[in-house]
């Protein structure tokens, strides 16, 4: 099945099984902004809590933080937002519809990639296990073509980027005939520069009102706080702030569902470290952040850096960590960088020292700081595409279920009577009663069992308890495993010791830290 079908598959599955729903649907909807439904919240919730907890409880240095979506609008000039927060784009005359420029060169990059590997994919089927992929690639005439053409395109793209060249990146269109995806056209108009931040006003009668922006990141609301964590913390450097909040884009190319939208969630932490040390601890974070995504066990194949061709503004260094989605490899976290730019420039603008004084060296300077962030959408996003999949069992039967981490599960357990009568149901309920403080728990009557287990699969319940009669007579039940649909009889007493041991976020706290 083609990966962009199996994509319409996925995102149809998020609204059918209350994971995500378009925002404010019945009318018709609000461009790229979703809800997230009863399942869909607490799978988020649990994709916080794996980030906050790694962060706050596995680093004594790390402490957390809440601040405001409404910032001082100077906050936005002095981070360099005001002047510098643009994507390019570019319109198709004829369908009339907008890009960026930059990603629709990027997506003419992926096809050569993807050119390749379909020549390296073709040499492994007909070779098998004599196949030498390192080899091949340096070898292969149509591949080296194909990744040649590739490096070309990388580098002019970079050059005008860096350059802030617009009439080059509309050239890069023309010269490679990229197309529009609607009308097929190459009649394209001028490149120019579209600021992404929301603008409100903030006062009580219009001619009082002051122009405030909605925040596009939560970074900046961690630099400003800097020295009150600090000092109220008595924190030493290095240490680092953790903060999970919302931000706003105007982004005009919104699309591929919840992974590129105008209002999203961040995980971001700050890292304050002594000048010079930027770069050693760039490549700590790196590491650190590469095992919490691998923990989640859905291969380390699918995962892969990808360093910047062009340096934000404020950047001496930068990677992102991607993911293989359907719709190819896309980036799920940030990692930078930032030097001592925004604590400098927020001294400079708001005329309040921003300094550390380092009892070890005995004098002050401005920290630099070391950047994670994640798009917290996205993130439950590349859970969701991982966890994917439509396998056909014994009977020939297709079973389409969601391979959840447990500890993020939304569900952790469901119990099912299997018939509506003879005290099952009443029994069903005790079992509930007595685990629903340790973790979330379905009750679910109608439809057959077998039903009723597909239906659970598809939610990613990892754990389904079935009561019979057998239950009443010895206290003992059937629980099946999501994954492997493998069932065994247990003692209803070592119910919460099996849930706890398999689902608790300790397992997987517990799986980091002994990295």
């Amino acid at each position: 099945m083609a990966q962009e079908d199996i994509f319409k598959k996925l995102v149809a599955h998020c609204k059918e099984y209350g994971y995500v729903f378009p925002s404010s649907e019945i009318y018709d909807g609000l461009g790229a902004v979703y809800d997230y439904g009863q399942h869909g919240v607490e799978l988020k919730n649990n994709i916080k809590r794996y980030w906050w907890d790694s962060m706050i409880l596995l680093h004594e240095n790390v402490v957390g933080l809440d601040s405001a979506i409404f910032m001082h609008p100077t906050t936005w000039k002095a981070s360099g937002h005001v002047d510098a927060f643009n994507d390019p784009l570019i319109d198709n005359k004829d369908s009339k519809k907008r890009y960026r420029a930059d990603v629709l060169i990027e997506e003419h990059v992926a096809k050569y990639e993807e050119k390749a590997e379909k020549e390296i994919e073709k040499a492994r089927e007909r070779f098998g296990d004599r196949f030498d992929e390192p080899l091949f690639r340096q070898t292969n005439p149509r591949v080296a073509a194909h990744l040649e053409k590739r490096d070309a395109l990388v580098a002019r793209l970079s050059a005008a980027l860096n350059a802030n060249d617009l009439a080059e990146l509309r050239q890069i269109i023309i010269d490679n005939q990229i197309v529009c995806p609607v009308s097929g056209t190459c009649n394209w108009t001028e490149v120019r520069q579209f600021n992404l931040m929301f603008a409100t006003e903030m006062g009580s009668t219009a001619e009082g009102a002051s122009k405030i922006y909605l925040r596009p990141e939560t970074a900046q609301g961690i630099f400003v706080n800097f020295l009150n964590v600090q000092k109220s913390g008595r924190m030493k450097i290095p240490f680092g702030i953790a903060q999970i909040g919302k931000a706003f884009r105007n982004e005009i190319i919104a699309r591929q569902f919840i992974f590129r939208v105008r209002e999203f969630e961040q995980m971001e932490m700050q890292f304050f470290v002594p000048p010079g040390s930027g770069i050693e601890w760039f490549h700590r974070w790196k590491k650190l952040r590469m095992q919490w995504h691998q923990a989640l066990g859905f291969g380390a194949a699918c995962y892969r850096f990808h360093d910047h061709d062009k340096l934000a503004h404020y950047a001496d260094a930068a990677t992102d960590i991607e993911y293989r989605f359907p719709f190819g490899f896309k980036e799920v976290e940030g990692i930078h960088s930032r030097t001592d730019f925004d604590l400098r420039r927020h001294q400079e603008f708001s005329g309040k020292k921003m300094q550390y004084f380092d009892p070890g060296l005995n004098e002050s300077y401005i920290p630099h700081v070391v950047e994670t962030s994640i798009g917290v959408d996205r993130m439950f996003l590349q859970i969701i595409s991982a966890a994917y999949r439509e396998e056909t069992i014994d009977d020939g039967e297709t079973r389409v279920l969601l391979a959840l981490p447990p500890a993020l599960a939304p569900v952790k357990l469901s119990v099912l009577p299997l018939v509506k009568k003879d005290g099952l149901p009443e029994k069903a309920r005790e079992i509930i009663q007595q685990l629903r403080l340790d973790c979330r728990c379905l009750y679910d009557e109608k439809d057959s069992i077998g039903k009723r287990y597909r239906r659970q699969d598809a939610i990613g319940t990892p754990f389904c308890v079935t009561v019979d009669h057998l239950s009443l007579e010895e206290n003992t039940v059937t629980i099946r495993h999501r994954d492997t649909m493998q069932q065994e009889r247990v003692s209803i007493d070592r119910l919460p010791g099996i849930i706890e041991e398999k689902t608790s976020l300790k397992t997987l706290l517990r799986r980091l830290d002994a990295i």
